[in-house]
C-alpha cells in the first residue's frame, strides 16, 4: 500500500536552471549521456536536473554550466504573488 507522499513544488530557481540547461544542451545537439560525460557528472544527475528534482549540489550543478559559460551565483529573490 503506498502511503500519500507530498507532491514536491519545484521552485523558480530550479525551473531556471532546468529549462536553461535542457535548452542549451539542444541547442548544442548534445544528447543527456554525451552532456553527463563532457560535464563529468552521472547521466542520472542531468535527468535529475532536466526533471526539475531540486536536490543537486551547487559545486555538481557548476560542473555542468561551465560547459555553457555560466555559474551559480547569488541572485535576487523573486516573490511569487498567491493568486488567492
Amino acid at each position: 500500500m503506498k502511503k500519500n507522499m507530498p507532491e514536491k513544488k519545484t521552485t523558480y530557481s530550479s525551473n531556471i536552471i532546468r529549462e536553461f540547461i535542457r535548452t542549451s544542451r539542444k541547442r548544442e545537439g548534445l544528447t543527456q549521456k554525451e552532456l553527463s560525460l563532457k560535464a563529468g557528472v552521472g547521466l542520472r544527475f542531468i535527468r535529475d536536473i532536466e526533471q526539475g528534482k531540486i536536490s543537486y549540489r551547487a559545486d555538481t550543478i557548476n560542473k555542468v554550466l561551465k560547459l555553457f559559460g555560466k555559474t551559480l551565483g547569488p541572485v535576487d529573490l523573486v516573490l511569487e504573488l498567491d493568486d488567492e
